[in-house]
């Protein structure tokens, strides 16, 4: 049994998973909440399932990138279980997590998935990834921070279709959607039509099969993915210096 966490995006999400197949899930869009949804998310999910805490066999947590303060809660809070239940850590890179849920809503898509999460003005953090014939989810390119132009993604789209995903997504419409391979979750066909969320149920199979194989995090040094530095900025609130 693993206990997967998603606190990456402005979705708290938590799922349970065994053998790589989803039991249940719980997910909170409540802005700017996940330090005081998560905890609670899990009790609730663990109660649901008729589950406790020691029935489990790992946490898995979404490592990133992403919101900084997001990973902060997600990464600690694992951490936190995995050394009171003297369990392993797993994580699971947080595009990969969407383009698993991506593929896993549409069976039939044979382009690329490109998971973009909004990095503010016209930059995203981006990855590209493929369904192989045995169902895994490949990395095709690397996750970068990319300043979304005009012919960014051209050696990709002049191949074949790729499916633009994500909270960066809709900003980056209007730039990348003039190539008509260029897809995104409003233009595919009504038989076809998905309602995408990033969602803690995309790392089950893939943290199945990190735990099967050993690959594991340490607890004490672990940390999160967050491709960029985080910056402090002046606080706007009254009172505050």
């Amino acid at each position: 049994m693993i206990l997967l966490i998603e606190t990456a995006t402005q979705v708290c999400s938590v799922a349970l998973s065994q053998g790589g197949e989803v039991l249940g899930e719980l997910h909170s869009d409540e802005p700017n909440a996940h330090s005081a949804r998560l905890s609670t998310l899990v009790g609730q999910l663990l109660e649901q399932q008729h589950l406790s805490f020691s029935q489990l066999d790992a946490v898995c947590v979404s490592s990133g990138p992403g919101s900084y303060t997001g990973l902060r809660i997600g990464v600690s809070s694992a951490k936190g279980y995995c050394y009171a239940l003297q369990r392993p850590l797993l994580s699971v890179p947080t595009l990969q997590s969407m383009a698993a849920v991506c593929f896993g809503q549409l069976p039939h898509f044979n382009g690329l998935v490109c998971p973009m999460i909004d990095a503010r003005r016209m930059e995203c953090y981006t990855a590209f990834y493929r369904r192989t014939d045995s169902g895994a989810i490949e990395e095709v390119r690397a996750v970068q921070a990319d300043i979304i132009e005009p012919q960014i993604y051209d050696e990709f789209l002049d191949s074949q279709e790729v499916l633009f995903i994500g909270d960066g997504a809709e900003k980056t419409k209007e730039i990348l959607s003039v190539h008509p391979n260029a897809v995104y979750e409003s233009s595919l066909p009504s038989s076809s039509a998905i309602r995408f969320q990033t969602s803690a149920a995309g790392m089950a199979l893939i943290a199945e099969q990190k735990l099967k194989a050993g690959q594991t995090e340490d607890v004490a040094y672990f940390e999160p993915f967050y491709l960029k530095d985080f910056v402090a900025k002046k606080s706007v609130v009254r009172g505050l210096r």
